[in-house]
């Protein structure tokens, strides 16, 4: 028997475009572990500083590939009472997680880093699609003229 024998073949076709709604959910996603990365590192002593390719002209008039550190701000801070509260971003926009609701508040670290990587299941399992389309949608008009 042939190794190709053994295997399950399917007639298949590879989706080229993926919906707003899943482009959303991926992006919201990134941005939530970067949170997490900067936490864990905050928690740890150490800093985070993620790399990205910049394009720039350099003085010849080349374009040229840099690296530099790409600026990651926090989604949480602390209050004067002591505890660390969370506000998950959709681009500049802060997203309304309940009715008048949106940051969450939590007493320490390791609480902030496990409500973190809940919250990044609770949006690629789409719990989350309705304020991210509200976000989007606030973003975009901001666009229009």
């Amino acid at each position: 028997m042939t190794f190709i024998a053994k295997l399950k073949l399917v007639a298949s076709k590879r989706e080229r475009n993926l919906s707003p709604i899943v482009l959303r959910r991926n992006k919201l996603a990134s941005k939530i572990e970067e949170q997490l990365q900067l936490a864990t590192a905050q928690k740890e002593g150490r800093l985070y500083a993620p790399k990205r390719i910049k394009t720039v002209t350099n003085d010849a008039g080349e374009r040229v590939a840099i690296e530099t550190t790409k600026r990651v701000k926090e989604w949480f801070w602390t209050t004067p009472a002591n505890k660390i509260n969370l506000s998950i971003r959709y681009g500049s926009k802060t997203l309304e997680l309940a009715k008048g609701k949106n940051a969450i508040e939590l007493s320490t670290g390791d609480e902030l880093l496990a409500t973190l990587s809940l919250l990044k299941d609770a949006v690629i399992a789409g719990e989350l699609d309705e304020a991210i389309t509200n976000a989007s949608d606030k973003l975009r008009a901001g666009f229009s003229k």
